[in-house]
């Protein structure tokens, strides 16, 4: 097998692992690239249906491109689609654009803390009907203990420690410290009763990687990420506040790997145009102590 082959096939059996060992099982979907490989494999893994829901956190600062892609590929693909929102923060005006708090205070308010309330059950959930086209509230929504989600180890600093079976402690707090080895593709999915674990099929993928495959495999993605002629595209996706394109000419995966591998972006982080990432001295890991994706 090709490297590609290689990760895909890793990748495929961690989803079944998971599938098979956690009943509560969701995958979060942040509609960008890397969670919608994914999402392709997912796919691949369970012939072509996806069997646990899916959970988009929607601060409702995203880019409008990325809620009108979600909706159609969920009802294109028949997902089983859930979005949660922080409503109270939202309400009260708490957030970044309205200039109430600072950007990081932003993203644990309208990400973190939206997505605690999501995975736990207590915060209300909009699941899709596809009967009607329309989302609608969730009674009595129960808790996920296992969540998929399309982290990679190169993308940022704090990731590179993660495992693909991560356990988070009491409110998804994540202790560094406490997690399990993983040797020789040997994974650890047997936690204590109600432990809530985070999966990461992507772990080993690289940001080329994860557009080769995307090449490869003719995956739909935002058109976000391709440049529109103005000379500018999207690298990483996010909040339309927080998230400023590069400038490329990239119009396809194809070309954006040749940026990646041997062209302009070669050694110039992922995430350069996060502002929040810019803010943050240690690289996200204090938003994700805290239950961050």
């Amino acid at each position: 097998m090709d490297h590609l082959a290689e990760l895909e096939a890793r990748s495929i059996h961690i989803l079944r692992e998971a599938r098979a060992n956690f009943r509560r099982l969701a995958m979060l979907w942040s509609v960008g690239k890397d969670s919608t490989v994914l999402l392709w494999l997912a796919r691949k893994a369970f012939l072509g249906e996806v069997p646990f829901p899916l959970v988009h956190i929607d601060t409702s600062f995203k880019i409008p491109e990325m809620i009108r892609y979600r909706d159609q590929l969920t009802a294109e693909w028949k997902l089983d689609m859930i979005w949660a929102r922080n409503d109270a923060a939202l309400a009260s005006k708490r957030t970044f654009p309205d200039g109430a708090v600072d950007r990081l205070t932003c993203c644990r308010l309208l990400k973190t803390d939206a997505l605690k309330q999501a995975l736990s059950g207590a915060g209300e959930r909009h699941r899709f009907n596809h009967d009607t086209h329309r989302y609608e509230i969730e009674a009595a929504p129960e808790p996920f203990t296992g969540v998929i989600v399309g982290l990679r180890a190169d993308e940022e600093g704090s990731r590179s420690k993660e495992r693909y079976f991560s356990p988070r402690g009491t409110d998804a707090g994540w202790d560094i410290g406490e997690q399990p080895p993983e040797f020789w593709n040997q994974y650890n999915t047997e936690f204590a009763p109600g432990t809530h674990v985070r999966i990461h099929p992507l772990l080993d993928w690289t940001e080329a990687n994860v557009w080769e495959y995307i090449a490869r495999e003719s995956i739909p993605v935002v058109p976000l990420y391709f440049d529109d002629g103005t000379g500018r595209r999207y690298r990483s996706l996010g909040c339309a506040p927080c998230t400023n394109p590069v400038e490329s000419s990239a119009t396809s995966a194809e070309e954006i790997v040749v940026e990646l591998t041997r062209g302009k972006f070669a050694r110039v982080a992922e995430r350069a145009g996060r502002a929040q990432d810019l803010e943050d001295g240690g690289g996200l890991e204090t938003l994700r102590r805290g239950g961050y994706m």
